[in-house]
Order: structure tokens, then sequence, then C-alpha cells
């Protein structure tokens, strides 16, 4: 009997944006968004836009806080006020500071930090408007910043949210599929991976099986190569703008 195609597997669940389970939404990328940075960048996801901001190499203060081996790498992740529907409190949550810590994982991984001692290299992630995924495009937007601002890295890193529907898995969840209530309701895994596939952050709000976990991290490839050729046509079109 010949296997199943994905595509009839697929022709019983609808999105409710119509996308096929592993399409992403419309992306855009640039940088140099921010002129008084070191470094910067915008990376979007359909209605969700992320711009970050890359400040360093520089001294770190206190000067007790420097490290003579290597320099440190230090992300604060933000939602403006307005990103959202109904007005958030602004400054610093719980939340926030947490995606903050995840961000610097998910990056540490690429960036050289060992040839800065004593520094720091602040990077500044601001959400300007959210539509779900809002960690997995300030990790895009941040990993672009840094490559803006010539901060050596052994590569880039691209992040994506795999969702689980019910019981269907899904390529970059946005508000609607993140609030699914039907069935099991929904699970959200934001993943990211380099260049060349080497996992950086995976984490997982909800139940899913060992093979769909399995299934979900390959699904997170593909989505991660869309991504990163998105990453770096931005960077080319501004080295092309530059000459």
């Amino acid at each position: 009997m010949a296997k199943e195609k994905s595509s009839d597997k697929e022709s019983g669940f609808k999105r409710p944006d119509g996308r096929k389970v592993d399409e992403l939404r419309p992306m855009s990328a640039k940088v140099g968004v921010v002129p008084n940075a070191d470094g910067s960048a915008m990376f979007q996801f359909g209605n969700t836009i992320a711009i970050a901001a890359v400040y360093g190499p520089k001294e770190m203060h206190p000067q007790h806080s420097q490290n003579p081996q290597r320099g440190e790498l230090r992300c604060t992740y933000n939602m403006l006020s307005f990103s959202v529907t109904e007005r958030i409190k602004p400054g610093m949550s719980r939340r926030s500071q947490e995606i903050s810590k995840i961000t610097e994982w998910a990056l540490k991984p690429v960036v050289m930090i060992d040839n800065f001692p004593s520094t720091v290299i602040d990077v500044h992630i601001q959400i300007i408007q959210a539509d779900a995924s809002t960690r997995c495009a300030g990790i895009n937007a941040a990993a672009l910043a840094l490559a803006h601002a010539g901060v050596p890295m052994k590569g880039l890193v691209s992040s994506v949210s795999i969702g689980k529907l019910d019981k269907q898995l899904v390529v970059d969840v946005n508000k609607e599929e993140e609030d699914w209530e039907e069935g099991e309701g929904a699970t959200d895994i934001p993943i990211t991976l380099t260049s060349d596939g080497k996992l950086t952050h995976i984490q997982l709000d909800g139940k899913i099986s060992t093979k769909q976990l399995k299934e979900a991290v390959e699904l997170a490839k593909k989505a991660t190569e869309k991504i990163y050729e998105v990453q770096k046509k931005a960077l080319k079109d501004s080295v092309d703008l530059g000459k």
C-alpha cells in the first residue's frame, strides 16, 4: 500500500489564516534602522515586528563586574505598551526578564565573546507590534543587529515557533493559533538553530510526544533555512547600498 502523502494528512486541517501547516507568514528584514546604534535590525513575521539595537563591545561597568577572560552578552527584551490591542503596562515584566535571558542563551553559542575581555555587548530588543512569535522575531532581529555591528560571529541563528494545534504541528504560530482552544488546545515550541542546523534554544509550553517533538525540530530546521535566507539578503542589501 502506498504511503499517505503529507498533503493528504493536511487536507482535513485548516489554519485560521489559510496557510499550509509548514508555511511561514510573509517575512521582511532590514539592517541599519537605528542610526545611533553600533548595529541594528528589524525583523517581521506577518504582523509581528521586532527591532534590535546593539551597543558595544564597550567597557563593562561597574569595574568589579568585568571578566578578564571574556566579555558579556547582555540582552533586554521589551514589548512596547502599544504593541498589542489591549495596552500593556510599560517596563520590564517577569516575562520580559525571562525572554531576555533566553535570548542571551540562544545567541551566545555563535557570538565570539571571548575576543572582548572585560567588555559588554548590549542588545536591546523592542517589540513594536505583536501577533505571537515575538521572542523568535526578537532573536532573528538581534542576530542581524550583531552581524550589522561587526561583532565577530561563527554564523547567524534563526528562530521560529512550531505549534501543535490539537494534534497537528504547524510552523510560525500567530496569535489566533497561540490562543487555540479546540481539542487538546495549543502547544508552543520556540526553536532557534544555527545556519548549519545546530540547536541553540528550545522551549516547550504544553504537552507533546517524543516522536512529535522530533518532527517539530525537523519542521523548524526547514523553516529556519528560509528565515536565514531573508536575514542573509538583508545583510547583503545593506552592503550593496553602501557601495
